[in-house]
């Protein structure tokens, strides 16, 4: 009889853990709380690693499909002088792709649905016991070989078995959006560095959409207002002023926060994503860390080792990399990544990308490649 597993939260690392888990046997029901499965609205950044999850999981072209590769990475100066520039794919040991969040979320959705991955809409869970118990917010209760939480930064699941150690506020947030493309706008990712605190950031992630990430302090009341305050980012960053000029009512803030906890799991139940590790974007690997640990976990739980074994063997195994990656995403938000690689100046030398080009386990592929 196969063993069933319980996944709490439906975002990238759900998705992903419950997807991995079905393809290895197991029986899996996955939770989220609001009413629909989706995304919201931004862009992101897939890496080397992250694509060779997506071809373990059989969605790699869907994902693609339509997704853009920058012919380069610049940062400008608040004279939108070309201070930086960066060029990536396989001499660099990783292509840097850019999407929707949406388009992203979509894939690993149809990962999990191709997988049999019984999917339960509007269910809160409140609380999970390290025996495999996890409650309702109504009250029922269910016991699974497995609870994995990927319940986000405020994560029922990890705060019912006593894991979180420390949540760090970083000082920053963004507000991020996506704004429609139009002819002539530049191909390229371009980070935008005023003279003061204020950055933003210009993504393209297909031929329709354009993503838009404006970074600031905690106390910039005026740079984080909703709707987005034109005028306020209009000082800083004049050269974008028609780029303005296309931001509707939408947008979201948040700040940014590092998680770290005393361990990945207590008994039976497993924490991965941003109730694992949330991390600040400057590294563009939330997302990327978060799929890397689902796939491995699911990996670690399918050999014939007892559950609670299997999940200590897992976080000495991946734990490292993710850390590494939250501590030097934590310093280049805080301390400024323009001009930290002398040869490029840019932020990406060898320490940043450690985690992109990084094959994760349970995938073996070649850079570029579509297997």
């Amino acid at each position: 009889m196969s063993k069933n597993a319980e996944v709490v939260g439906a975002g990238f690392a759900g998705l992903v853990a419950a997807a991995s888990l079905a393809k290895n046997g197991w029986r899996v029901r996955l939770h989220e709380r609001g009413p629909e499965l989706r995304a919201f609205g931004a862009g992101i950044f897939i890496w080397e690693n992250s694509l060779h999850i997506l071809r373990a999981l059989g969605v790699y072209d869907i994902a693609m499909d339509n997704a853009h590769e920058a012919p380069s990475y610049h940062v400008h100066d608040a004279k939108n002088v070309i201070t930086g520039s960066d060029v990536f794919g396989a001499e660099r040991g990783t292509r840097m792709i850019t999407m929707t969040r949406q388009k992203l979320y979509e894939a690993l959705l149809k990962a999990a649905v191709s997988s049999d991955v019984e999917l339960v809409k509007n269910s809160n869970i409140v609380s999970a016991t390290p025996n495999g118990t996890i409650t309702t917010a109504s009250g029922k209760t269910t016991t699974a070989d497995l609870v994995v939480g990927a319940d986000g930064v405020h994560s029922n699941v990890r705060d019912s078995v006593g894991l979180l150690k420390s949540r760090e506020k970083a000082g920053f947030g963004a507000i991020r959006l996506l704004v429609p493309r139009k002819k002539g706008d530049s191909d390229n990712v371009i980070a935008y560095h005023s003279a003061g605190y204020r950055r933003a950031l210009y993504v393209p992630c297909d031929p329709q959409i354009l993503y838009l990430c404006f970074t600031t302090r905690e106390d910039d009341h005026d740079g984080q207002m909703l709707p987005f305050n034109t005028e306020a980012w209009k000082s800083d960053f004049p050269q974008l002023s028609e780029v303005f000029s296309r931001i509707g009512s939408g947008g979201r803030w948040d700040l940014f926060e590092t998680t770290m906890l005393k361990s990945w799991s207590n008994g039976k139940v497993a924490i991965i994503g941003d109730a694992a590790h949330s991390m600040t974007p400057a590294l563009g690997q939330g997302a990327g860390c978060a799929m890397m640990n689902a796939l491995s976990l699911a990996v670690a739980v399918s050999d014939s080792r007892p559950v609670e074994e299997a999940l200590q063997i897992w976080e000495a195994k991946e734990r490292p990399l993710t850390e590494h990656t939250q501590l030097t995403a934590q310093n280049l938000t805080k301390n400024g990544s323009a001009g930290r690689n002398s040869e490029t100046g840019t932020k990406w030398d060898d320490v940043a990308l450690k985690a992109a080009r990084h094959i994760p386990t349970g995938t073996v592929a070649k850079l570029g490649s579509a297997a």
